[in-house]
């Protein structure tokens, strides 16, 4: 027997999932500080002003993520596909990668990355660091700090090293690089598609969380066939190397997968409410020095969301005060820009933020673009669709989906103060034509 069989499982309970199964070593690792931390990170930080019930955690959807990654693993590799050493060994990185992947988030999510230090002051290994080494951090690059450079390293590695995995294994799936000799087995490498399980347009990670903020946020969008979808992947061997693949027969579902996080986007995480308050955070923050994200990883990790939330009241200004009152700014307009026909009902935007400042009154201007695929032509690891008549070809020239949506849609936005709201009003009534001045027929862009 190996060490994999002899560990002892307990169980925890999940709304998405049910009940997710964990190991006495994976328990020992999520009672670390550094996950932890994560039970007050929100999943979808300002969204639950819109969105009440949105209340979730990036700790909830880690442990979600991971039980969802097993069950793509367990799709794609049988029993007996590899030889069991090696095939427990690749579905417990796998879990561990999935465990981690959110670990590096800071305070809000993604709210806060505005005043991450630049990626050369996090002192990451060179293999691991883009051309650029003078861009900004961001929460993928203290994920990997984490994994490769803090206590919870020598944790991770005092508690699997036995069965042949270290926290750098863990890091490589997480981090893409080309090739890793360690999952490297029988002449095939399998590193393509255990990162493609993490991180991928068919990965763990969103399958978790469009199901999970679609339930905490009371929305239909992200309800997906997850179930029939991991039920249709099987591996793919192209050139030595081993990627992610669907039977054709699963093509609806996926394309309906790829539509929900397309539609998430435009309705809850691009909504104007949390939206305009990631802007005002993010001007205030970019305005001080005080609230900084340290380099440091044990002083990083020490920071979560009470700690934002209690350094905004303390401060004095006005727009500290204006986000712990969650005072939006109002939506004065808003165009959504996703082809040419609909140009001629756009409001000017810069003509009619020329116009409000001739009247003083400030304005905030938001741009959310939403794209059907983050991957599409982005020299991404291809993943197939094996046709029932033996054919294999890449996702992307299967489905009709890529190209129908292949220009991101763009929402514009302008915001003003709610006291200048009536007077903003009467100002854009000038910009609009004349069928839509008519109070009666102006929608309420607030509700």
């Amino acid at each position: 027997m190996t060490a994999f069989s002899q560990t002892k499982i307990a169980q925890i309970r999940d709304p998405i999932h049910g009940s997710i199964p964990l190991s006495q070593e994976e328990l020992k690792l999520i009672d670390a500080p550094a996950f932890q931390r994560l039970r007050n990170v929100k999943q979808l930080g300002f969204a639950e002003l819109a969105f009440p019930g949105a209340t979730h955690t990036r700790y909830s959807h880690s442990l979600g993520a991971m039980h969802q990654a097993s069950r793509v693993f367990d799709s794609l590799f049988k029993v007996g596909d590899l030889d069991e050493s090696t095939r427990l060994r690749f579905r417990q990185t796998v879990r561990l990668a999935m465990l981690f992947h959110d670990i590096g988030h800071a305070p809000l999510s993604h709210s806060t990355e505005i005043i991450m230090p630049q990626v050369d002051q996090l002192k990451l290994p060179e293999k691991y660091l883009e051309s650029n080494k003078f861009r900004q951090a961001t929460h993928e690059d203290y994920t990997l700090k984490l994994l490769i450079d803090s206590p919870l390293k020598d944790r991770i590695n005092e508690l699997f090293n036995s069965v042949g995995i270290c926290a750098e294994h863990v890091a490589d799936i997480i981090y893409p690089r080309n090739s890793c000799e360690h999952f490297k087995q029988g002449g095939l490498d399998y590193t393509p598609i255990l990162q493609q399980i993490v991180s991928s347009e068919m990965d763990a990670d969103r399958m978790d969380y469009l199901q999970r903020d679609s339930v905490y946020c009371g929305v239909s969008y992200g309800k997906i066939d997850s179930e029939w979808l991991v039920d249709n992947m099987l591996p793919v061997e192209d050139d030595g190397k081993v990627f992610q693949g669907l039977r054709s027969r699963a093509m609806h579902c996926f394309e309906d997968f790829l539509l929900s996080r397309y539609h998430m986007f435009a309705s809850v995480y691009f909504h104007h409410v949390p939206v305009i308050m990631d802007s005002l955070l993010a001007k205030y923050l970019a305005s001080q020095q005080e609230f900084v994200l340290p380099c440091d990883i044990n002083e990083y990790i020490k920071l979560d969301d009470m700690d934002i939330w209690q350094f905004l009241r303390r401060s004095p200004h006005p727009m500290a005060q204006q986000l712990i009152n969650r005072r939006a700014y109002y939506l004065l307009d808003e165009i959504t820009i996703d082809s040419e026909k609909n140009q001629a009902y756009n409001t000017d935007h810069d003509a009619l933020r020329k116009a409000l400042l001739q009247n003083g009154i400030h304005s905030v201007s938001t741009c959310s673009t939403s794209i059907l695929s983050k991957y599409y032509q982005k020299n991404s690891r291809p993943i197939y669709v094996c046709t029932n008549a033996g054919h294999i070809v890449t996702l992307e020239d299967y489905t009709p989906l890529y190209r129908r949506y292949r220009d991101p849609s763009e929402t514009h936005r302008i915001f003003v103060d709610p006291e200048d709201s009536k007077k903003a009003r009467d100002i854009l009534s000038n910009f609009l034509p004349l069928s839509l001045t008519d109070g009666k027929n102006r929608e309420n862009r607030n509700a």
